[in-house]
């Protein structure tokens, strides 16, 4: 992950995946937390290089009502299904769930001083 000056937008980059063919497979993802959804539609975006799964199925422990609201309007099919343990109203002014289960910048870029 990372994030942008104003601390608004998080990006997410894949360097490297492997994986077989998922031609007509069911391909599972998860994500402890989807905060904006943005994660798992990237993830996707990538895993359909390898082919285009019959069925996605996607679990996550917590989300955001947004994260939630995103995956829908990306992924609007019958063969999609999203399990999550819990949905959280909003997101705070960083894009993230609070409280949440840890913090992001904290695991990229160390404690806060």
């Amino acid at each position: 992950y990372y994030l942008d000056k104003e601390c608004t937008k998080i990006g997410v980059k894949i360097e490297y995946m492997a994986t077989p063919d998922l031609s007509q497979k069911t391909l599972i993802i998860v994500d402890p937390m989807a905060a904006t959804g943005e994660s798992m539609e990237l993830a996707y975006k990538a895993f359909c290089t390898k082919g285009n799964p019959k069925q996605l199925i996607m679990a996550c422990v917590i989300a955001s009502k947004q994260g939630v609201e995103h995956l829908k309007k990306m992924f609007p099919d019958d063969n999609v299904v999203l399990f999550c343990g819990a949905i959280d109203p909003i997101l705070n002014d960083h894009k993230y769930i609070v409280p949440g289960l840890g913090d992001a910048g904290d695991l990229m870029y160390g404690e806060k001083m």
